[in-house]
């Protein structure tokens, strides 16, 4: 059996999402270093509950607002680069209803975002798990609409 690390590191992160003529859509960022495409997260904030820290993350790295469900969609995990090693991080992953888009905002010009339809931002990010909740999505947040 695999050893695993006495202290998980654990992140959050949001799902930003919407509902475009009649269409999910996900919007996806690039990280900073590699230049991938991710969903906004971070480390959990300091008297912040976890899903309201996820929503700061969007609005800081993607620069939207909205609705952010209080209960994770699930997580995924992924190894997080280090100067010299690499943590294994458990995120987990709030979806965000989009209702407003910032010009401007503290990374934007770091990091590109783009709105994606569910399956192609399935098939841009790296880690199977999060692709897994990317296409969970519709089930999720269309409540009750019949997913075709």
């Amino acid at each position: 059996m695999p050893q695993t690390p006495k202290e998980e590191l654990s992140q959050v992160a949001a799902l930003p999402f919407r509902i475009k003529d009649g269409k999910l859509e996900v919007l996806l960022v690039t990280s900073r270093e590699t230049k991938r495409w991710l969903i906004p997260k971070g480390w959990p904030m300091k008297g912040k509950k976890p899903h309201k820290a996820a929503a700061q993350e969007a609005e800081e790295e993607a620069g939207v607002k909205g609705e952010i469900r209080n209960r994770p969609l699930g997580s995924y995990d992924y190894w997080k680069r280090r100067a010299a090693h690499f943590d294994l991080c458990r995120v987990n992953v709030y979806p965000l209803e989009v209702s407003k888009q910032l010009k401007s905002w503290r990374e934007k010009g770091q990091r590109k975002s783009q709105w994606f339809p569910v399956e192609e931002a399935a098939h841009q990010v790296l880690e199977p798990a999060l692709a897994d909740l990317i296409l969970s999505l519709p089930d999720h947040v269309l409540d009750g609409a019949a997913a075709e």
